[in-house]
């Protein structure tokens, strides 16, 4: 399933406003995690086995307290703060993200509770294209006229489904993609603006491949035991169905655009690690110097990937520059979103 909506001349346009982000303090080098799993599953790993396989040196994991909501509320008020407006400003507040506090209720209603807004909130959830979800239906909203203001948020803690002790090898390489995860939050700030804004949205799923890769717990298969709560997945199976499909989503966007790699000022991606981003280089063609690289430095920070890339640049950014999303996601989704900042 596909779908796109390009802006026409004349139409309302909705626009990026404000953006934050929100990294925890707790650094983990990969080293530290290799020695922190070999001592709790009982075997021996190579030195350098989570450097070499993902070329992830570190990333930021949430301390005990802190939460998805803590993360999502201190970019959140990072974003209102570049938007030069109030909680009570907002009108639709969206939590959009992979991780959540909890099952029920919405955390989309305790970051609100933090923050003081009074806005209609609520979640949206599909793994790591869950932010820019967030973003096309909040989007959506002020488009259908519901809504004037909106606050997307996503708090990532993946670093919580990461099995430290696994009972054997079998079960190491199991969930090994969990070993690329960092913790993260980020946010935007949407509303109409005179020109720009998001001008074009496409998505393409294919569904077949959801089992490829997830967290089974918390839902009405799997609702208790704690085997269910570690992330497990095959990404090389992932990486597989991306590079069969990717390519398409994003030669429709060009060609429907009118627009080249030249054209954007940045192409955000989604990162899981290094060789995955030097694939996705090699299959698409995208200029290196187009990219913002953060996951050496913070890991895998699912949905909050794409938030804290442009957090980085935003401010480099002047009228007129066009940012391409790029989202993948698990289920399997793939989303882009074109920006042009007013």
């Amino acid at each position: 399933m596909k779908s796109q909506n390009a802006v026409v001349d004349g139409s309302v346009r909705v626009g990026i406003t404000g953006v934050g982000a929100c990294l925890p303090e707790r650094v983990m080098g990969s080293e530290r995690l290799r020695q922190r799993v070999s001592e709790a599953g009982g075997f021996a790993l190579p030195a350098g086995v989570f450097e070499r396989a993902t070329g992830i040196l570190t990333r930021r994991i949430a301390r005990p307290d802190e939460y998805a909501s803590t993360l999502a509320v201190g970019a959140a008020r990072g974003a209102l703060a570049r938007a030069g407006v109030d909680p009570l400003d907002i009108d639709l507040l969206v939590f959009a993200s992979a991780s959540r506090d909890m099952v029920e209720p919405a955390t989309a209603h305790i970051v609100q509770a933090e923050l003081g807004s009074r806005a209609h909130a609520l979640d949206v959830t599909n793994a790591c294209n869950s932010f820019v979800n967030g973003m096309d239906l909040a989007r959506s909203m002020i488009l259908a006229g519901r809504a004037r203001r909106a606050l997307v948020v996503t708090g990532e803690t993946p670093s919580r489904a990461v099995r430290h002790d696994p009972a054997d090898l079998a079960q190491f390489r199991d969930g090994f993609a969990g070993y690329t995860f960092g913790d993260a939050g980020a946010a935007v700030v949407l509303a109409e603006v005179d020109r720009g804004g998001i001008l074009d949205v496409d998505s393409q799923t294919h569904s077949e491949h959801w089992s490829v890769g997830g967290i089974s717990g918390g839902g009405s298969r799997h609702p208790r035991g704690d085997e269910h709560t570690y992330f497990h997945g095959d990404g090389g199976e992932l990486r597989e169905v991306f590079e069969k499909v990717g390519t398409s989503v994003l030669d429709r966007v060009r060609h429907r655009t009118g627009l080249d790699w030249t054209d954007f000022r940045y192409v955000l991606v989604h990162q899981v690690t290094v060789p995955y981003l030097e694939r996705f280089v090699e299959i698409t063609g995208v200029p290196e110097d187009r990219l913002v690289v953060t996951v050496p430095e913070l890991g895998n920070v699912a949905s909050a990937s794409l938030g804290v890339q442009l957090d980085r640049i935003h401010d480099t950014l002047d009228s007129g520059d066009r940012v391409l999303f790029v989202g993948l996601g698990g289920g399997v989704s793939i989303m882009t979103m074109v920006w042009e900042k007013a």
